[in-house]
């Protein structure tokens, strides 16, 4: 990995892709959403600050475990813009997220615990259904493989579901 010296306070696109593992096109994306941001030379090249590797790194690991881009971005805007973030600004960004991975690690651990039960299936009612139908909660809307948007107001689903006839499971 290419080192830069300490008295360039500055990395060009490539720099800052060949430190950080990011492709050029994954750069300019990032600052096309707002995630990143350079500034450009009077040769219209850019120029990021070297705090902005951090920045990258933490969008990287942030996609590996599924935080949307968006969620990120209002994370960074966070980050305070005169200084490179400590671990301190990490942790604290991170914490928010705490709950929602423990969310994906629990839907994750089900999964790996009954993929084999589900294989096929596509039954999305039956009681034991614990991964696309969790507490059989399509089971208490309607039966059949497809669970289908319901349409109308509430009070409108209410009534069509007390002019149905019962539905057995």
């Amino acid at each position: 990995m290419p080192q830069i010296p300490e008295k360039i306070h500055e990395l060009t696109v490539g720099q800052l892709s060949a430190r950080s593992g990011a492709a050029v096109s994954a750069l300019h994306f990032y600052e096309s959403k707002g995630l990143i941001s350079s500034r450009r030379t009077s040769g219209n090249q850019r120029r990021y600050s070297r705090d902005t590797l951090r920045r990258v790194a933490f969008i990287r690991a942030a996609q590996r475990v599924g935080i949307p881009l968006a969620t990120i971005r209002d994370a960074l805007a966070e980050l305070p813009e005169e200084r490179t973030p400590t671990r301190e600004d990490w942790a604290r960004l991170s914490e928010a997220w705490r709950a929602e991975l423990d969310e994906r690690i629990k839907q994750l651990n089900r999964l790996r615990d009954h993929l084999t039960d589900c294989i096929g299936c596509g039954c999305l009612s039956l009681d034991t259904c614990v991964l696309s139908n969790p507490d059989d909660v399509a089971g208490e809307r309607r039966t059949g493989s497809r669970l289908m948007v319901e349409s109308g107001t509430a009070g409108q689903r209410r009534a069509r579901r007390e002019r149905a006839p019962e539905r057995t499971r």
